[in-house]
């Protein structure tokens, strides 16, 4: 059992709520100065009985967040998205107090098989010129970022991959895409818990991988999952480092 503290009790707060109870973890605390019943804000004294943070909060939030878990001392599961333009500083954040964190942009156990899906593929036609590649993705309503976290790391794993791909394009293109970039459309409507497609494409056939979530439990599970993992854990970590482990169980 773990003790958890959630920050942020929106859509994917009260999954987390419900999927730790399922599991037999206990909430120590809610901390959201937005939602009715909850705690304010983040300190020594609301987090006394936590033992590991989880922010599903707003990108403009989430790195104060890390800041004042960080000074109390607390290790945290952060599955907000929209803030790695500041990963630098939140590194030194975690260096500096001597915590634990662990992020994702997704933390579904079957997005991150994607992960790796996509990139064994990458890697095979990265010796076939004749495939291009493209990507969409597709959220509900209320997502505030757009391309999604995950989406850019899907991007980031095909640029690693493909030494003929050089940019990643996720604005609409009114001109003709160019050889070395890589298209990564979105869309955004209706309750879509989330779909990313990657399309390699040639004159002969298509190849396309695609993972679909029917709801936000799985995210739940594999943030619950991280938790875990990072509970008695110092230093920064993505969920790469949870998959590691699990791969090498399988």
């Amino acid at each position: 059992m773990t003790k958890i503290a959630l920050l942020g009790y929106g859509g994917m707060g009260r999954v987390v709520e419900k999927m730790a109870e399922q599991q037999g973890h206990d909430i120590a605390a809610i901390i959201d100065p937005f939602c009715e019943g909850c705690l304010s804000e983040i300190s020594v004294q609301t987090l006394a009985e936590a033992e590991v943070c989880v922010d599903f909060t707003h990108p403009d939030a989430v790195v104060e967040n890390i800041r004042r878990v960080a000074a109390v001392g607390k290790p945290m599961v952060v599955g907000t998205t929209g803030w790695y333009d500041r990963m630098d500083e939140v590194r030194q954040i975690v260096a500096e107090q001597g915590v634990g964190l662990i992020w994702s942009g997704n933390f579904s156990i079957g997005i991150n098989v994607l992960f790796r899906i996509v990139r064994c593929a990458a890697c095979i036609f990265n010796k076939l010129p004749d495939y291009d590649v493209l990507a969409h993705e597709a959220h509900h309503r209320n997502k505030v970022d757009s391309p999604s976290g995950t989406a850019k790391m899907i991007g980031q794993i095909l640029l690693d991959e493909l030494d003929r791909k050089k940019t990643l394009v996720t604005e609409r293109l009114d001109r003709r895409i160019q050889p070395q970039e890589i298209h990564f459309s979105s869309s955004r409507g209706g309750a879509i818990p989330g779909t990313h497609s990657v399309l390699f494409d040639s004159e002969v056939d298509t190849i396309e991988i695609r993972h679909t979530a029917r709801g936000r439990t799985g995210f739940a599970v594999g943030a619950l999952m991280a938790a875990d993992f990072i509970k008695e854990r110092t230093g920064f970590y993505s969920i790469d480092d949870l998959m590691a482990g699990i791969v090498r169980e399988a």
